[in-house]
């Protein structure tokens, strides 16, 4: 059976744009004039040209302020995590899931936030769409508008989470609203939400669904998010005291009205509302220097994979920074990934789709790992 992938991934495509004479015999003084116009355009970008003889100046390295934001625009990247992504169909038809990163995106009290997130849709693909255009964004409005702490996280996230539920109803209730399999309202639709926060303190991670986030700190496999499954005894109890029920077909489900879902929380999905939520589970987790990778995927994964395993390979390909013998020795990579994250993410795919995961598959992998300095910082600091 051919893998159907899609890699999440860009290409940077570097074009010579140069054209070379084909002249059999040129001069010695054509091949001096045509050096002098070559580097003329590439120093008249906003370069004097230098005389034949001075020595090449060192370009000068600018940091540009951005006016939106009190800290430099290319000054974050020296804190910004390592990471990789990967994000395949898989043996479904449809693409259904999405993932977010970004770094930088907000920063409270001199520190910088980075925004990791991954969303698996069910019913269509655009209430996935919408977190991850939206989510990250809301989450952003709520800290800067409420100014919060770190012991006010979790209202901020239940709020950014409410907020972007609702934005996905509205367009759905909305006169003009397409949904690829339902036309023109598209209710039956939702999407899982797992991201994480970090800082280089803490780590935030709010959970919707079924969707779910591991640290790996000492060769140990910590969760930082509980299912959302119809079968956990405080979702059932919560379910049925809403007037749902759960129902055993295949694997537990909540049962509505108008049909069935094999998960208790989600955005979206208004057509089994109250009994399936929007409201996510957060937690807030200390970093350590213990602290080795953060994983983050969609049930695609985690349906064929223990978080110990997962953790193992993931410590495995930091630990050696090689191309495990499976992967390709090249791969494409996201914008400011890194090699031995990315080579993480696409073993562990690999390996759902070895052992015959039947939903898309979409992993995040962080590197927590500290720098040495930071260590001895850290350890300097607890005297």
């Amino acid at each position: 059976m051919a893998e159907l992938c899609e890699i999440v991934a860009t290409d940077e495509i570097i074009s010579d744009k140069t054209t070379f004479s084909c002249d059999p015999i040129i001069s010695l003084e054509a091949k001096r004039k045509r050096m002098e116009r070559r580097r003329f355009k590439i120093l008249s970008g906003g370069m004097a040209a230098q005389p034949e003889n001075s020595k090449r100046q060192k370009p000068e390295v600018r940091l540009e302020r951005d006016e939106s934001s009190s800290s430099f625009t290319n000054s974050t990247a020296c804190d910004v995590p390592k990471y990789g992504v990967t994000s395949v169909c898989g043996q479904r038809r449809e693409m259904e899931d999405a993932v977010a990163i970004h770094p930088s995106f907000c920063h409270q009290d001199s520190t910088n936030l980075h925004f990791f997130g991954v969303y698996d849709g069910h019913g269509c693909s655009h209430v996935a769409r919408t977190c991850k255009d939206r989510l990250h964004q809301i989450v952003k409005e709520e800290i800067e508008e409420n100014k919060e702490t770190g012991s006010q996280w979790k209202q901020t996230m239940e709020r950014s989470f409410s907020r972007v539920d609702k934005e996905v109803l509205d367009w759905s209730a909305g006169s003009c609203s397409k949904c690829q399999f339902q036309l023109p309202k598209c209710d039956a639709a939702g999407s899982t939400a797992v991201v994480s926060i970090v800082t280089s303190e803490k780590i935030i991670t709010a959970n919707c669904g079924d969707s779910r986030a591991v640290l790996c700190r000492g060769g140990k496999a910590i969760p930082l998010s509980s299912d959302h499954k119809p079968d956990r005894l405080d979702e059932r109890l919560r379910i049925e005291a809403a007037g749902g029920h759960v129902i055993y077909w295949d694997v537990p489900r909540v049962v509505g009205d108008l049909g069935v879902l094999a998960m208790s929380r989600a955005i979206g999905d208004d057509y089994l509302k109250p009994y399936v939520c929007s409201e996510p589970e957060v937690t807030i987790t200390d970093r350590t220097v213990e602290d080795e990778c953060l994983i983050l995927a969609s049930d695609g994964l985690w349906d064929v994979l223990s978080n110990e395993t997962a953790c193992c390979i993931a410590r495995m390909c930091l630990k050696n920074g090689q191309v495990p013998p499976c992967l390709p020795s090249k791969s494409n990579e996201v914008e400011g990934s890194d090699k031995a994250c990315v080579n993480a993410a696409l073993l562990l795919t690999k390996l759902a789709l070895v052992r015959n995961t039947t939903d898309n598959v979409s992993v995040i992998v962080v590197d927590l790992r500290r720098k040495q300095h930071d260590v001895a910082e850290h350890n300097s600091n607890k005297l």
